[in-house]
């Protein structure tokens, strides 16, 4: 039994995965209360499924780009729970989360959270063998970064206001993707964290670090 756990930024997101079905699942917003959010939750997702932190054999965590505070609370927790029941620990970048949750294309695919001060963290994806892959790593970049390097057609996913969107939609080669596949899903951290866990690929708990980007100024949008 696998329990994935998703800090990146504001949306959190919590799943449990049997190697075959999603047992349990749950995301929602939390205002800059994760610490006292995160521990609860778990307990709780677990309990109204009938399990008990022995049942967990390895756990994932989102490793972000995302909020500096949210992905240390989240990372902390996981590597807390991996120490204390001596089973293996899995990261998987944010940005994967969603890229891997969309249908394969031949276009080459940009994903974005919210990095705050108006930012986002950008990274590319390519389709390879059906799979979307990163090409390089995120960056921090404005709005209209996002909305300028989509210089040929291009799928653009992200957790993007309304406005944002709007913006972005303002170039005609930004295939933006709806609304419900634009938001992150536990389920898909659980499943890709499991695959890892099944190969033998799983991380060093005392080294695995949160993926950080610079964000030190605002950018107007």
């Amino acid at each position: 039994m696998l329990l994935a756990v998703d800090t990146s930024n504001e949306w959190m997101g919590l799943a449990i995965y049997d190697g075959e079905q999603v047992i349990g699942e749950r995301a929602w917003r939390s205002s800059q209360h994760h610490t006292v959010e995160l521990a609860p939750a778990i307990q709780e997702l677990l309990t109204s499924n009938n399990l008990k932190m022995e049942n967990v054999t390895a756990v994932g965590v989102a490793i972000g780009p995302g909020s500096f505070t949210s992905l240390r609370v989240g990372l902390a927790l996981a590597k807390g729970i991996a120490f204390a029941r001596n089973i293996p620990l899995i990261g998987i970048p944010t940005l994967d989360i969603l890229a891997r949750a969309l249908p394969e294309s031949n276009l080459p695919l940009a994903v974005a959270i919210g990095a705050g001060r108006g930012r986002y963290a950008l990274g590319w994806y390519k389709s390879v063998r059906k799979l979307w892959q990163a090409e390089g790593p995120a960056r921090v970049v404005s709005v209209e970064a996002i909305k300028d390097e989509a210089a040929s057609p291009s799928v653009v996913c992200g957790e993007f206001t309304g406005e944002v969107r709007q913006k972005i939609e303002s170039n005609p080669n930004a295939q933006l993707t709806s609304l419900e596949e634009s938001q992150r899903k536990p389920a898909m951290l659980a499943k890709l964290a499991w695959a890892r866990f099944q190969n033998g690929d799983v991380d060093d708990a005392a080294s695995l670090a949160p993926i950080y980007l610079h964000t030190a100024a605002p950018i107007e949008t």
